[in-house]
């Protein structure tokens, strides 16, 4: 395809998305107001949440938006780390490399140039609400940092190929003429080059493609991927690069199969709810205004003012009027024998909404006191099959995404040195990640819940057979259950010095016993020739 033809497909595809979008726009006006211009376009000071009763659906969406990055994205600690992939051991100096690597990253992407917070807080929310992000990594105009941005779902569409991954990528661009002028100065159509001297604020029509290298007419260079931005005002292409990288990472939280693109299932499940909940709201807003501020019923041509029904006023009737015929005004008698009613229903789609957004599922379990061993590990792995669900794709689909994008821009840009001066296991090795979070630090600590009961079983096991004891691996049981619970590494001695101290120890108890030997067979001789029991020597007197 040549790039025409790639915006066909785009605008092939944005047609097709229609439907969605108004579906983003409905989710938007209930639980995301500030993102709410899928289909409307708004003015700046526009009160975003103008037609919402109750904040309630907003503050669910904004709490579970922000658990993401508390739990798996920290910045008090490191939340990623480098390895081998399928490997699980390496040596002193990996492990060294390993662990640079990850420090090195790290510092890049929490650059404040780099805006990293900026863009997935923004994705977070737009995770939690749509079920889908679109978030770009790249070098800055200078060459020497990240860039991290979040683009507009409204703004982009996506096709996958044929093993089920993102293969097309389209972006809207709308930028000014300086702004193209300056960022293709050698690329743009000289309409636009004329624009930016004399109207340079006017905004051009653009388009950026990323696509797999067999989708676009050109020579990729071996490169996976071509980058494509594209004038669609004056169909020029501005620039055509082969690319290594995504450029895009497209987190997807809950696909369904015919669809590339994905829906959030805490905003499906609660979109309902709101509704209701908005509905009630109003009702039960009404109801109490009408309990304080009751309706009139006025006696015609007896009322002679305006009711005055505010603090202090004071409403005039007729001189003449007898009120033993009825009083002249008087409030209409309701009936509100429903209205707790009401606010139990209010609170019963509170607390849909909060489960409906995970926010449930997301407290650990408390231990208290009185619970057993047995009992903290039922709850532990209760809590591990309700948050499997939000941790999953986010661990997988977004953060390792991204760490995978970054590292491999940092490392084709020499961030880490020359791949000849890394130790051989790591040169040409797949680097992966690995990631902390409550979910982990949930199975982690079965470890020693599990240690505590293979340790009673053990202990009733060798009670009647004291051959079983050779069965555990305690050592590492042990090890294992000790970094389960949280104790730092650094607290720990190496396999090595552990094999180097048994050795020793081997040794000493083995001279010990060999010089105890000594001592014994020592101690029998004199106690035998004390005794008398020594025999004579032939030719010794009698």
């Amino acid at each position: 395809m040549d790039a025409k033809q790639l915006n066909e497909l785009a605008d092939d595809l944005f047609s097709k998305k229609m439907p969605l979008t108004s579906l983003h726009q409905e989710i938007a006006d209930n639980f995301y107001p500030e993102r709410a211009d899928f289909t409307v376009k708004r003015s700046l000071g526009t009160d975003f949440a103008a037609q919402l009763m109750t904040s309630y659906p907003v503050r669910c969406r904004r709490e579970l938006g922000n658990q993401f990055s508390t739990m798996l994205r920290p910045t008090a600690r490191p939340w990623f780390h480098t390895g081998r992939r399928y490997e699980k051991k390496n040596s002193g100096d990996t492990r060294v490399y390993l662990e640079w690597f990850a420090e090195t990253q790290r510092r890049a992407m929490y650059d404040p140039h780099a805006l990293f917070t900026r863009a997935t807080k923004e994705g977070d929310h737009d995770f939690a609400a749509f079920g889908q992000n679109v978030i770009s990594i790249e070098m800055n105009k200078l060459g020497n940092g990240l860039l991290y941005r979040c683009w507009h779902l409204r703004d982009v569409v996506w096709q996958e190929n044929e093993e089920g991954k993102i293969g097309f990528v389209a972006r809207k661009w709308k930028p000014t003429a300086r702004t193209l002028a300056k960022t293709f100065p050698n690329g743009v159509h000289e309409k636009v080059a004329k624009m930016a001297e004399k109207t340079p604020f006017e905004e051009v029509e653009c388009i950026h493609f990323v696509v797999d290298a067999d989708m676009y007419d050109g020579d990729a260079q071996g490169r996976p991927r071509y980058s494509v931005w594209f004038d669609t005002l004056h169909q020029k292409v501005m620039d055509a690069t082969p690319i290594w990288g995504r450029h895009y990472i497209i987190p997807r939280w809950q696909t369904v199969s015919g669809s590339q693109y994905s829906y959030s299932p805490a905003t499906v499940c609660a979109l309902p709810d709101a509704r209701l909940l908005q509905a009630m709201t109003f009702t039960l807003l009404e109801a109490g205004e009408k309990a304080t501020s009751p309706p009139m019923i006025a006696t015609r041509n007896v009322v002679k003012s305006d009711m005055a029904l505010y603090a202090g006023g004071v409403t005039w009737i007729d001189e003449d009027y007898d009120e033993r015929m009825g009083e002249a005004l008087r409030p209409i008698a309701q009936d509100f024998r429903g209205f707790s009613f009401g606010v139990e229903m209010n609170q019963d789609t509170r607390t849909m909404l909060h489960s409906a957004f995970f926010l449930d599922a997301l407290t650990l379990p408390q231990r208290a006191p009185e619970m057993t061993a047995y009992e903290v590990g039922q709850r532990v792995q209760e809590y591990i099959r309700n948050a499997l669900p939000i941790f999953e794709p986010m661990e997988m689909e977004y953060n390792a995404s991204l760490c995978d994008e970054t590292f491999d821009i940092m490392r084709r840009h020499g961030a880490f040195g020359p791949e000849n001066t890394w130790p051989k296991e790591l040169q040409g090795a797949d680097i992966s990640f690995t990631f902390e979070s409550p979910l982990h630090d949930a199975i982690e600590q079965q470890k020693g819940q599990k240690f505590q009961e293979a340790q009673a079983l053990i202990g009733s096991a060798i009670a009647l057979d004291p051959s079983t004891a050779f069965i555990p691996k305690t050592e590492t049981a042990l090890r294992d259950a000790l970094l389960g619970v949280g104790v730092p590494a650094t607290w720990l001695n190496t396999e090595a010095y552990v094999t180097e101290q048994k050795t020793r120890q081997q040794q000493a108890t083995a001279q010990q016993s060999k010089l105890a030997a000594i001592e014994q067979a020592s101690n029998a001789a004199k106690n035998i020739g004390q005794s008398g029991l020594v025999p004579q020597q032939q030719g010794a007197p009698a």
